[in-house]
């Protein structure tokens, strides 16, 4: 129920009959998760404020630089040296004390991926690297929620929906992270484009909070800002994904090196059963044995994988398999580790 100075606060938006006060309060109803509070973060979160979001939650492990002011405009000088995330929130609540903010003061990973993301209706993807990208995109697929893209370097963004109602993913548009990691620290960027693509996507999150307009769902928008071209793009689904669903959380993930699992193999291999969790192309390209079960088909794979065996889990990285972990654990009467490696 909105108070009396939210129907004043919002009055402007609440006239426009596509929105209305239906529209305001699914708003307030809402809770969105933006993960990263930098050059995209701040006019998303600046915008959903203003608007009249209900609950913000807030995570970034990073502090506030010089060199972040000329595009990060929701912090001054005399915020330089403080965290991020708490800073944005009590910016926040000054802006519009009737939106709560949540701050994670801490980075995005895999064993708090799904701690985090689980309460939230709607994430976004504000972070600025691709290990983030893809771990947010994952965890979404599995908790089945909609994710707002977007990324900014030098003069040109994207903008994308993706996973909303089983729609098209970031993996969808791309498979596998590249090699190297560029970002605005090493390519740089014009300080006004942050502002630009993060505007799309609080506009994004609006729609589809609301349920109002067409939005960029299994579509990708870039914008050439030196040359002033847009241009959209339909995302190709590679396959229909299971989604599986998270309703419980784990605190810690079992893990093991590639040392233990050898001693385990050489002392009993009949008792260990070994998961590829990536995709089967993955797989394919190289692996260290093992059946291959993709993260999100888990769950529907359970009759396939023995009962009371140490299932032990890997992927590229650890991110994947770790997440595998916590899903299982719900589910598989036996023990569940993840497994410390790096596949090249």
């Amino acid at each position: 129920m909105l108070v009396k100075e939210e129907l004043s606060r919002y009055n402007r938006q609440m006239i426009l009959p596509e929105l209305g006060l239906k529209g305001q309060e699914k708003l307030k109803a809402t809770k969105v998760l933006v993960i990263g509070a930098g050059g995209l973060g701040c006019p998303v979160l600046q915008y959903l404020a203003a608007a009249g979001v209900g609950t913000i939650g807030i995570v970034d492990d990073d502090v506030v630089e010089l060199s972040n002011l000329h595009r990060q405009i929701l912090y001054n000088h005399t915020d330089i040296g403080l965290p991020k995330a708490k800073t944005a929130a009590a910016k926040l609540k000054l802006l519009n004390p009737h939106v709560g903010s949540i701050a994670y003061h801490e980075r995005f990973t895999a064993d708090n991926a799904i701690a985090i993301c689980q309460d939230y209706e709607l994430v976004i993807d504000c972070s600025d690297n691709f290990t983030t990208r893809y771990l947010v995109n994952d965890t979404c697929v599995s908790l089945d929620k909609t994710l707002i893209f977007g990324s900014v370097l030098q003069f040109e963004g994207q903008v994308a929906v993706f996973n909303h109602h089983g729609g098209a993913n970031y993996r969808d548009l791309y498979p596998t992270p590249p090699t190297e990691n560029i970002n605005c620290v090493e390519g740089g960027v014009i300080g006004i484009l942050p502002g630009i693509i993060g505007l799309y996507m609080a506009n994004e999150a609006i729609k589809l909070i609301c349920g109002i307009g067409e939005t960029l769902s299994g579509k990708l928008m870039t914008i050439d800002a030196l040359n002033n071209m847009v241009l959209v793009f339909k995302i190709a689904q590679e396959k229909q994904l299971e989604i599986v669903k998270k309703e419980a959380i784990i605190e810690t993930t079992k893990e093991i090196d590639k040392i233990t699992l050898d001693q385990w193999l050489s002392k009993s291999s009949d008792e260990i059963f070994l998961i590829d969790v990536r995709e089967d192309y993955e797989h394919e390209e190289g692996n260290i044995g093992g059946v291959n079960i993709s993260l999100y088909e888990l769950t529907a794979s359970l009759e396939t994988i023995p009962k009371n065996k140490k299932l032990v889990c890997y992927c590229q990285t650890g991110q994947r398999s770790k997440m595998a972990v916590q899903l299982l654990e719900r589910v598989y009467e036996g023990e569940v580790y993840s497994l410390i490696v790096s596949l090249g």
